[in-house]
């Protein structure tokens, strides 16, 4: 149940972060609901795989490079999906930044239930 919930917000954080960054649109909720499923899709397969190989810039960098890598699969899911849309990298990083805000802020409301 708990996943499902966790779905449903990343969802509502997505359709939000369109809604707040120029150059980001979804066409609805569902839509919404979607992206965030093939962004972490590919965050767990691509995105995991390329963490590994930049693994010392990564560490150099601060974790500056696996926040890149996060936007590289936004933009890999814009490609993927016509009800999703970027005008570039910096609407995607934008986009990324306001939906991890908002699952932390979603996270902090909802605390930790084990």
């Amino acid at each position: 149940m708990r996943f499902i919930i966790e779905i449903l917000l990343t969802g509502l954080a997505f359709f939000i972060g369109a809604r707040l960054v120029p150059g980001v649109h979804i066409d609805g909720y569902g839509s919404a609901i979607i992206a965030s499923i093939l962004i972490a899709l590919a965050n767990a397969t691509i995105g995991f795989i390329l963490r590994l190989l930049t693994f010392p810039i990564n560490f150099l960098t601060l974790g500056l490079v696996s926040f890149i890598i996060t936007v590289l699969m936004v933009l890999l899911v814009d490609n993927m999906m016509t009800s999703f849309s970027t005008s570039g990298f910096i609407s995607a990083a934008f986009l990324a930044i306001i939906v991890a805000l908002l699952k932390a802020i979603f996270n902090a409301i909802a605390g930790e239930k084990e």
